[in-house]
């Protein structure tokens, strides 16, 4: 590299450290520049030499992190300070120790609850992203500063992106999804956790992000009207009441009204919460912030009509994750409802910052009411990682059910109040108050009446637990749980119990054998799993030692065929996973993992779709956003990248992602569904068969049409080329009088 332009990236780097630094020195935190500069300069020395896919020099991403977590999330010095090392023990020939004798050792456990790792508890079909992220929860137990970092280190990963191929895109960003941008909500970062859904939602549909950003452009104009028009008389009303306040407008995310539209099967035109107004006013009496919220709540509800169902107190009830804030929803002078979120500066302080913010209020750490939510939230955390998964997928899945974004609070029949997940059950609650209780549940007493495990809480439910001593944990209750520490005890009590009845099964078919002088070959286990119906050795051992299947006649016939190799039964029994070879899934194929470049997106070619298979569970269509999975037999499943598989593969196995492109020309038939909903009427189902069948020449393969009161709702099974045919077919049924939506579903 020539002089200049080393001089000229020299200063960058400096000018970089130095913004950061300026971002340090404007807080309220002590100022120990001298430990931040040391840890800047031995990073800077560290990563010399290195670039990223950018072409930058790798020092200004570790200087990246450091501005989010001082700037964006409001950390002191030994996080800074641990943002600018996070990377040198996991890139460089650096150790932990290392990082410890130079900066202490808080610094050093927090770089190493930073580091990625290899190997793990997964065995050969390790998920390294779930192993990390394992360890990364393990650490952050001890110190929430470790997940705080990561956060900061993702979102600067997710916004230079770019930089990346294309499965990479898809790996990252799937896992920011389905993991960080939750974390970051639980965690009250409620900022970062919008741009990292934002800048997820960006590289997985492109084409779709980019639509919603021009409507939003398009319709800016007519929401700033709205805005001034609405505000207008509540601004003369706190300036009458002398209150110190801004007032600002929230606009929906790109993501959030993606979402929308997805689960509620709506156009953009139809979302009508996408402005809503914000008000930020300064206590007169930090004590009396509560009843100043409540003084402009009444204000308000004086100037403009109030939705009844649509108020929310978050100020005496405080969400999990810190959040305050009074929302109610007014009809605007134009008819349209707009939501208006009343919040004291330190509210709004802790919506944006979440933990952080605490410190800003309170010398030392969190204010004690904070402390404890948090920690009853990390006391769960601990809860899942000492129980064991050994599933990627089940592990990822308990950790997510454990970050719920909407919450409900229920009375214990003392009154006492718990924050429960919406959606909860009886049994839910039955093991947050108790392992015991919920073991031993039958059923609950809700507001005084007899309801079953299965029923569904609601806000402000009292619910009493329902107990007997000869009650006992079944399979069947993993269906009726939703939260995480109700899964996590289910399953611990299921496997104990797995445990032992294989090991009697174990020992009975042992002793079968011995007795009738029998060998328990590999072909012959086989053919004894093939005869019950059973995948593998352990689910027959198990059925064997409850009593479910009996060894006689036919399982000694099964069993017959003595060959002249040893014994198998220690090497079957070396793990209690181990199956014998003849029954258990294949590993992945390595050949097929050499045929494919990852870094290549495969081309989905008419000749080519022989090759790959389409997901069952989101039956993707040519033009539809997906990926490809590379399975455990080495095939390549191609998903929707909206598939809520696709979004837990991505998080767990981002490794056997691959890109794919669709490159079909309509010489292919697939089937879809749509559901179709409008006014009843004389000949709607002739109009609808007309159009499909006559008009636009589409083959139907089910139709099912069912009305009552005056509404009809039905699905059709057509068979159509891509999507561009769907679009086609449900713009014209659209146009029809009776029809009020048209949506593509899943059967």
């Amino acid at each position: 590299m020539d002089i200049e332009k080393e001089q000229a990236e020299e200063r960058i780097i400096n000018e970089a450290f130095q913004g950061m630094l300026a971002t340090y020195l404007a807080s309220k935190h002590r100022k120990k520049v001298d430990i931040i500069t040391r840890a800047f300069n031995f990073a800077k020395h560290a990563h010399k030499g290195v670039r990223r896919n950018s072409g930058e020099p790798y020092i200004l991403h570790p200087i990246a992190v450091a501005r989010v977590v001082s700037e964006e999330i409001g950390l002191g010095s030994t996080s800074i300070c641990a943002a600018l090392l996070h990377d040198v023990v996991e890139d460089t020939e650096y150790t932990v120790e290392d990082i410890s004798n130079l900066f202490g050792p808080k610094i050093a456990q927090i770089v190493d609850g930073l580091t990625k790792i290899s190997g793990g508890i997964f065995g050969d079909k390790a998920s390294a992203q779930t192993e990390n992220f394992k360890k990364l929860l393990l650490t952050m137990s001890e110190d929430i500063r470790v997940i705080l970092i990561k956060i900061a280190d993702r979102l600067h990963n997710m916004r230079t992106l770019e930089h990346m191929a294309p499965n990479k895109q898809y790996k990252i960003a799937g896992e920011t999804l389905y993991i960080y941008a939750p974390i970051a909500h639980r965690l009250g970062l409620n900022k970062i956790k919008m741009e990292l859904e934002n800048l997820s939602f960006k590289y997985e549909h492109p084409e779709e992000y980019a639509v919603i950003e021009d409507k939003l452009a398009i319709t800016q104009a007519e929401r700033e009207k709205l805005f001034a028009d609405f505000t207008a008389p509540i601004k003369d009303k706190l300036k009458e009441m002398g209150v110190e306040y801004t007032l600002t407008g929230r606009i929906k995310s790109p993501y959030s009204i993606w979402k929308k539209m997805q689960n509620k099967h709506l156009t953009f035109d139809e979302i009508f919460d996408i402005l809503a107004v914000r008000i930020i006013f300064e206590p007169k009496n930090p004590k009396e912030e509560a009843n100043e919220c409540f003084n402009i709540y009444i204000a308000l509800s004086q100037i403009y009509r109030t939705h009844p169902d649509r108020f929310r107190d978050w100020v005496n009830q405080p969400k999990t994750n810190g959040y305050q804030a009074l929302h109610m929803t007014l009809m605007s002078n134009h008819g349209e409802w707009v939501e208006v979120q009343i919040r004291s500066r330190r509210m709004d302080d802790i919506a944006e910052q979440g933990v952080a913010a605490h410190w800003k209020y309170k010398e030392g750490g969190y204010a004690e009411e904070d402390e404890v939510d948090l920690n009853k939230w990390l006391y769960t955390i601990k809860e899942i990682l000492d129980d064991p998964q050994p599933d990627a997928m089940d592990f990822l899945d308990a950790i997510k059910l454990n970050l719920y974004a909407s919450e409900i609070f229920v009375f214990t029949p003392k009154g006492e109040i718990k924050t429960m997940p919406q959606g909860c059950t009886a049994l839910d609650f039955a093991f947050s108050i108790h392992s015991v209780l919920g073991t031993h549940c039958i059923g609950a007493k809700v507001n005084h009446k007899l309801v079953p495990m299965s029923h569904v809480l609601k806000s402000g439910d009292q619910v009493e637990i329902l107990t007997s001593k000869s009650q006992n944990v079944k399979h069947e209750w993993l269906t009726m749980v939703t939260t995480a520490k109700a899964k996590s005890k289910i399953n611990g009590i299921l496997r104990r119990e797995d445990r032992a009845a294989r090991k009697e099964g174990e020992a009975l078919i042992t002793a079968f054998a011995e007795k009738e002088d029998l060998q328990l070959e590999v072909h012959n286990i086989a053919r004894l799993c093939r005869l019950h119906n059973f995948s593998d050795y352990d689910q027959l051992l198990m059925a064997i030692g409850r009593g479910m299947v009996a060894l006689g006649d036919a399982e000694r016939s099964a069993l017959k065929g003595v060959s002249n190799s040893t014994n198998i039964l220690e090497r079957l029994f070396r793990s209690n996973k181990s199956k014998p070879e003849d029954v258990t899934l294949p590993t992945p194929s390595a050949v097929a993992d050499q045929k494919i470049d990852k870094k290549r997106p495969l081309i989905l070619t008419d000749e080519a779709l022989q090759n790959y298979h389409m997901a069952d569970c989101c039956h993707p269509i040519p033009g539809d956003d997906v990926l490809g999975f590379i399975n455990d037999d080495g095939q390549i499943v191609i998903h929707q990248r909206k598939c809520p598989m696709a979004a837990k593969l991505k998080a767990a196995y981002g490794n056997r992602i691959v890109a794919a492109q669709w490159s079909t020309h309509k010489l292919m038939y697939f089937s879809v569904s749509l559901n179709i909903k409008g006014i009843d009427g004389v000949g709607v189902v002739n109009q609808i068969t007309n159009i499909i069948s006559q008009e636009l020449n589409v083959n139907m393969e089910r139709i099912l049409i069912e009305a009552y009161d005056g509404i009809f709702d039905g699905t059709i099974r057509l068979r159509v080329h891509d999507v561009d045919d769907i679009k086609v077919i449900c713009d014209n049924l659209k146009k029809l009088n009776n029809i009020r939506s048209v949506v593509r579903v899943d059967e």
